[in-house]
């Protein structure tokens, strides 16, 4: 019995043991299961690196600092607080990245308006290089402080040498981007720049600066593939949207452009370069008070192609040159010189167009002679008149080959 009974005690013992280190073994797992989920999502405050936010100190080093330890973190957040507002430098957020790295900027960013800090940075202030997987988004504003900018410009000044402006935000090599629901105001130059990138989805953005602002286009689309800019609201000094050489497979859909100078394919061909823009689509877009609805811009001596393109279901409220194709543009001060060669436009569709223009011409189709028609233009269902809605507007056509589909005010005669 008592033999009997040791035995018993030394089977719980051994039970007991066991049961402690199968909890113990449990605990520890499920630790370490959850710093590594925390440590591939890990925040990185900028005010934790010094950052002041009070809209006078430099935080430009915080934001370096921020940015390092964020960009060797897989799924690192790189938080921009709200009510702050954090005075930079010019600035290069570099990659390339772990990848899954996302920018919440939830408070202001206001660009210095020294101009001497921008020596050695002269044509960016943000710039975003080379980062894949990159998320910047947030509820804040990106404001490029951009009136000593403008009140330099030979634009505004012709006594003033023309001289470069900063862009307020660059994306340049970033694949699979996504750049969603914040403002961006001001800027010195162009407010937002996607160059060289693939696979991009802008949404959500309210992009803004005064009317008489030089050369502030909304956002710029060069040399990019593969990209989305839906739900935006632009409002600027230049064109809204600007789509020029080597980008392919555009879409810009859901937006409200005014004013401004409309959304552009160009322009393309300057300096007797080779251009190439295909596969655009222009859809649900809503044109107040713009210079220009839909516009493509040639400079002659240009050579290339710019086909594929497609605008469709467009408003147009007073707006003054409605649809235009221009292949003698020319944005200088001497005269630009006839010449024998054009980049090609063709396979272009205006389709369900309609509202008002402010002068009496609502269609001009002015193509180059000299390399050639612009070449399957088709209009369907457009109905353009002036601004009191009471007179069809009038129609230019050189050298076009066009096809009308149903009902089409004003034709070319």
């Amino acid at each position: 019995m008592a033999l009997l009974f040791g035995f018993n005690l030394i089977t719980l013992f051994f039970l007991l043991v066991v049961l402690r280190c199968f909890l113990t073994y449990s605990y520890e797992e499920n630790e370490l299961g959850t710093l590594s989920s925390l440590s591939s999502g890990k925040s990185f405050n900028v005010d934790d690196y010094g950052a002041k936010g009070d809209g006078i100190s430099d935080d430009t080093r915080a934001f370096k600092l921020a940015w390092q330890e964020a960009c060797s973190t897989s799924g690192a957040l790189l938080s921009v607080p709200s009510s702050k507002k954090y005075l930079l430098k010019p600035i290069t957020f570099s990659g390339p990245c772990k990848s899954g790295i996302t920018v919440e900027i939830d408070g202001k960013l206001l660009a210095t308006d020294d101009r001497s800090n921008y020596k050695w940075s002269q044509r960016h202030w943000l710039l975003f290089s080379n980062i894949k997987e990159l998320v910047v988004q947030g509820h804040g504003t990106i404001d490029g402080n951009g009136k000593i900018w403008w009140e330099n410009s030979c634009k505004v000044n012709k006594k003033l040498p023309c001289k470069d402006a900063p862009t307020a935000v660059t994306f340049y090599g970033c694949n699979n981007l996504t750049v969603r629901n914040f403002k961006v105001q001001n800027a010195q130059k162009m407010h937002m720049v996607f160059e060289k990138c693939k696979n991009v989805k802008a949404t959500g953005l309210t992009v803004t600066a005064p009317q008489r602002s030089p050369n502030t286009d909304g956002i710029h689309v060069t040399r990019t593939r593969n990209i989305q800019i839906t739900s935006c609201i632009i409002s600027t000094g230049d064109d809204c949207i600007s789509i020029v050489s080597g980008s392919h497979n555009v879409r810009a859909t859901r937006i409200t452009c005014g004013p401004g100078h409309g959304i552009s394919i160009g322009s393309l061909g300057a300096h007797n370069s080779k251009a190439d823009v295909s596969d655009v689509i222009v859809d649900r877009v809503t044109f107040d008070g713009t210079t220009n609805g839909v516009r493509i811009k040639t400079w002659q001596g240009g050579s290339g192609t710019a086909s594929r393109i497609q605008f469709q279901n467009l408003k147009m409220k007073n707006v003054a040159n409605p649809i235009i194709i221009d292949q003698s543009y020319c944005d200088q001060e001497e005269e630009c010189q006839q010449q024998d060669s054009a980049v090609q436009v063709k396979d272009v569709t205006y389709e369900s167009i309609s509202g008002t223009s402010s002068s009496q011409y609502a269609v001009v189709f002015n193509c180059s002679s000299s390399s050639g028609p612009c070449q399957g233009i088709t209009m369907k269902n457009v109905n353009l008149v002036t601004e009191d809605g009471t007179t069809t507007g009038k129609a230019i056509c050189n050298n076009v080959k066009l096809t009308i589909v149903g009902s089409v005010s004003p034709r070319c005669s």
